[in-house]
């Protein structure tokens, strides 16, 4: 029996999710770049994507996400015990866009803070809240991925720049103390540090600080190496998920609802063929959103939680890849 089996179970309370009210049409950005909305669609699946509003953060993001979360919980924020936001688009370096959400919230008996793992910070702040909440440390957790992608992406670069969105998602963990509560089942995370430069944004840390000298250079914006990261992507997600399906001692007939990162639809759809899973029964809503990095799997959740694409009693399978290289995967009992 795995040590996930014999811990204190933690189920998921609540979910909440937002995006901007902002519409960045595939026809938009024919006007910015050279580019078509058929090869955009061909090649990605994406059709818009949400940009947010003229001073809306990151925090402001993450803490209409977290409201609504805590709504369907049924708690109030200051019950919260510990807020963690994954997000590579902080407000500000220091202090943590999760200080900023607590103040928001009024979550003032939280502990909070952030952690950078690029599209897998969703499912890794799931795994470190459960094992805290499991640990007997704290009895809940409100966990968020947002991003305001917008601010780091170069718009004269049409490889990227059709790719990203801005949003968020969230979701409130506690221990599990009835029958019918679910459960997180299993979770897996990993890191290849040999490729971090498949994707990554250059500038604007202390290995490349932005200047006067280098401002025109756009090097605090995303680059990225796409035929590699697709490559890895599909392998790193596949492994994930088969660890935590076979540590849940689940089948693919037993999942419900494949619920992956919202990067790409080909990299989906390997990913249902790998797994041995009818595509009915996997999550897609990159048409509408993009890629949203950390927010990605956390608004898909949401969503299919509310359209009632997930019923209680059935099994979930959540799988992300981001930069790093990172991916994380978690078998859901709902």
């Amino acid at each position: 029996m795995s040590a996930e089996h014999s811990e204190t179970p933690v189920c998921i309370a609540g979910t909440g999710s937002y995006v901007p009210e902002k519409v960045l049409t595939n026809a938009d950005l024919e006007k910015m770049v050279d580019t078509t909305d058929e090869w955009i669609v061909t090649r990605t699946g994406i059709r818009e994507r949400r940009i947010a509003a003229e001073g809306e953060y990151t925090s402001h993001l993450a803490t209409h996400a977290a409201r609504k979360a805590l709504e369907q919980a049924q708690m109030e924020a200051n019950e919260i015990q510990l807020i963690i936001v994954a997000t590579i688009t902080p407000d500000t370096l220091t202090p943590s866009t999760a200080c900023y959400v607590q103040q928001n919230l009024g979550a003032f008996g939280a502990v909070a803070f952030d952690i950078s793992a690029a599209c897998s910070g969703f499912l890794y702040a799931m795994k470190i809240a459960k094992r805290l909440i499991s640990d007997g440390a704290f009895e809940n957790a409100l966990i968020i991925g947002a991003e305001k992608l917008s601010s780091f992406v170069n718009w004269d670069d049409r490889s990227t720049c059709i790719l990203f969105g801005d949003g968020s998602g969230a979701a409130v963990l506690r221990k599990a103390t009835q029958p019918d509560d679910g459960a997180i089942l299993a979770t897996e995370m990993g890191t290849d540090g040999r490729q971090t430069h498949l994707l990554n944004i250059p500038g604007g840390g202390s290995a490349c600080p932005i200047t006067i000298e280098n401002a025109d250079k756009r090097l605090a914006t995303l680059a990225m190496l796409g035929k590699e990261v697709f490559k890895h992507a599909v392998t790193r997600m596949k492994q994930s998920a088969e660890k935590v399906i076979e540590r849940s001692h689940l089948k693919p007939e037993d999942i419900a609802l494949v619920v992956p990162h919202q990067a790409n639809l080909r990299i989906i759809d390997a990913i249902a063929e790998r797994l041995d899973v009818p595509y009915d029964r996997v999550f897609t809503n990159l048409q509408k959103y993009g890629n949203t990095s950390a927010a990605a799997v956390a608004i898909a959740l949401d969503e299919a939680n509310r359209s009632g694409r997930i019923q209680k009693g059935e099994h979930a399978v959540l799988v992300v890849f981001g930069a790093g290289l990172t991916w994380a995967a978690a078998a859901i009992r709902w």
